[in-house]
């Protein structure tokens, strides 16, 4: 209970450090390309730290004991990250997705481009710096879990090793179009009742596909918390945890079209 306790403080430290941050940038870089890359880059780091933290108790099974808790911790930082990253998608198949939908605006379309680029190079330096970051932590050995996780040189092993690789490419693509359907089809409703809605979309997508891939349904991310992690090459990696996203991105895209096409004949 030590280790999870410890951890829990180190989940509210990065939330808080970061909330504090996107408040600064807020102040200093109001609004325009610039703001919104910098709540990107907190916003993302936020969520890729938070994962690290909550994936080491997972690999060492501190979250398993009981099962639900795993689940419950999934479902917290989803909502508590949903409340504070300030319209950030951080995710590159989400930003290329937002890219397609709000067409227009004024801007060019090299101007749209530069800003979609902006964005994606934000989220994964993010998924670099946050990798980073929470070493650092580990490295200060604030409990035993973080004493052993640095003994063994900050070692992790992926899960896609155990399971064929068209099967793991089909799991995280599965996983990503549910969520990211879940999140298209409850724009309408109230945020406060929306972040609860696909937090548990996602929570139940990771107990889903958790076994077999990690249910990381993010290309940022997944280059943040497994591409680091023995078990596979980073051609596999990218099969699995960016073009698994990036199709079912594709698919929701072209199913909300064909229903848009549909409801106009």
């Amino acid at each position: 209970m030590a280790d999870l306790a410890v951890s829990l403080l180190v989940l509210a430290g990065i939330v808080l450090a970061c909330e504090v941050a996107r408040r600064a940038s807020a102040r200093l870089l109001s609004g325009g390309v610039y703001g919104a890359c910098a709540v990107e880059l907190i916003s993302t780091l936020q969520l890729c730290a938070c994962t690290h933290e909550l994936k080491l108790l997972g690999d060492a099974g501190v979250s398993q004991r009981p099962p639900v808790l795993a689940l419950a911790l999934t479902y917290g930082t989803s909502v508590v990250h949903a409340l504070t990253s300030c319209g950030a998608t951080c995710n590159p198949s989400g930003a290329c997705e937002r890219f397609f939908r709000e067409r227009g605006g004024g801007l060019s379309a090299g101007t749209r481009v530069a800003a979609l680029m902006a964005r994606v190079t934000c989220q994964f330096a993010a998924a670099v710096a946050a990798r980073a970051a929470v070493r650092s932590v580990w490295a200060r050995g604030l409990s035993d879990l973080h004493t052993r996780h640095r003994a063994s040189a900050f070692r992790c092993a992926s899960p896609i090793g155990h399971a064929p690789l068209l099967e793991a490419a089909a799991v995280e693509m599965a996983c990503a179009f549910v969520v990211h359907a879940a999140a298209s089809c409850t724009r309408s409703l109230q945020e406060k009742y929306r972040v609860h809605a696909v937090a548990a979309v996602i929570t139940s997508a990771v107990y889903a596909g958790g076994s077999t891939t990690g249910a990381v349904f993010n290309p940022a991310l997944a280059f943040s918390t497994q591409f680091p992690c023995t078990g596979g090459t980073f051609a596999e990696y990218s099969l699995v945890y960016w073009m698994g996203p990036l199709l079912a991105r594709v698919g929701i895209r072209v199913h909300l079209q064909t229903q848009l096409m549909v409801r106009q004949s």
